[in-house]
């Protein structure tokens, strides 16, 4: 049955052509017994010829067709050709153009037309058998009703079928934002994956690559130096990988339920342990906290000490032999100001734009991305007079 169905909904003008042909069949009937006058049955035959083709390709040229009823209408007025049962094809095609989406125009003269045959067949054909003109009013009023619910039900299903789609295109757009915010959101989640990765690496293997090197060159005239080298980068290595572990942990969507073995995010009363461990690498740093220190947010106890971290792993990498640096935390009101300042020969300027020369530095690019998310404010450049300097404003509330 469903294929039936299916193969009919597939093929809607045969199935018209298929009903003409059957209104075809009965108004000739009709006709042949009803008006056996000669001449007669001719006009007929052509007006139920005509009204078929109107019924068959209803809904290929439905405009067109309205025209072409409309016109058999006034030609049965014309010519003295009285109602006769290929009319029906009239309530056919108001239907059909009520319920087509097309002009507008076609729609309103279907309803006017409808609404004025039964009249006109009236005013035309008299009832033979009263002459009360309240009868005649009430059989035209009777006859009126066809015509109104054929516009009406058409007109309804046209506003169904718009509804229906109207729904479907927001679905289909509702789909779309949705998998357009998924992936900004898997993007904007890999970005922070990497700024993650970036600091850790950049930082804990920058620390023991210098530590290694100390080690190497003291080896045999300081033991006791090279032995507390390794055991820095030892130590080094292990938070290292503790944070790596974290960061992968979030990957595993609860593959492995046991990964409790997830550290916090490091915060601003770690960033003196930070310095700590900067020093015992080699580089001279100054620490100094100003204001009062009080709990902030996570997401700026975070972004606050990663800034510090990528500042100093910068200042070793490119400050040159026997740099300084300086890091001040200052507790505003409403907000953490961050000062990080080194007097060494820093790098080219290139080297903090658009990743740098060779497209890997992207430490600054992610400074600014993490300060950006919690609504600061960053500046970071060569500072008078040598050296680097990063100034940051995180505030406590996100700006709007």
């Amino acid at each position: 049955m469903q294929r039936l169905y299916d193969f009919l909904r597939r093929h809607p003008t045969g199935v018209d052509t298929f009903w003409a042909v059957v209104l075809l069949g009965f108004s000739l009937l009709w006709v042949g017994t009803t008006y056996p006058v000669v001449g007669q049955p001719v006009a007929f035959g052509a007006v139920a010829v005509l009204f078929s083709l109107v019924v068959a390709l209803r809904r290929r040229a439905p405009e067109k067709m309205l025209l072409l009823a409309v016109a058999l209408g006034v030609a049965q007025l014309a010519f003295d050709l009285k109602p006769f049962m290929a009319d029906f094809a009239m309530l056919v095609i108001i239907f059909t153009v009520a319920a087509h989406d097309g002009p507008r125009w076609a729609s309103r003269l279907a309803l006017i037309g409808g609404l004025g045959a039964s009249t006109l067949s009236q005013l035309r054909w008299p009832m033979e058998e009263t002459d009360s003109g309240a009868a005649q009013v009430f059989f035209t009023v009777i006859m009126t009703v066809p015509f109104a619910l054929a516009w009406v039900l058409g007109d309804s299903l046209r506003t169904r079928r718009a509804y229906f789609a109207q729904l479907e295109e927001r679905a289909s757009r509702l789909e779309r934002e949705r998998e357009a915010q998924a992936k900004v959101a898997v993007a904007a989640e890999r970005a922070r994956i990497a700024r993650e990765l970036h600091d850790v690496v950049a930082h804990n293997v920058s620390v023991m690559v210098v530590q290694a090197d100390g080690a190497a060159y003291v080896m045999d005239s300081s033991p006791e130096t090279a032995k507390q080298a390794l055991e820095t980068i030892s130590t080094t290595g292990r938070q290292a990988l503790a944070e790596m572990r974290r960061l992968l942990g979030i990957l595993r969507t609860g593959e492995h339920q046991e990964a409790g073995e997830y550290v916090p995010q490091p915060d601003v009363g770690q960033i003196e342990d930070l310095v700590e461990q900067v020093r015992g690498a080699g580089l001279t740093v100054d620490f100094a906290i100003e204001g009062s220190p009080r709990p902030l947010p996570s997401g700026v106890e975070l972004t606050a000490y990663r800034i510090v971290q990528e500042a100093l792993t910068n200042t070793r990498k490119h400050g040159g032999p026997d740099v300084g640096a300086s890091v001040r935390l200052v507790y505003f009101d409403d907000g953490l100001g961050l000062l990080v300042e080194d007097d060494g020969r820093g790098a080219p300027q290139e080297m903090y734009e658009d990743g740098g020369a060779d497209g890997r530095g992207h430490g600054l690019i992610g400074m600014r991305e993490r300060v950006g998310m919690v609504g600061g404010t960053l500046d970071a450049g060569p500072r008078p007079g040598g050296g680097f300097r990063i100034s940051a404003l995180l505030p406590l509330k996100p700006a709007h």
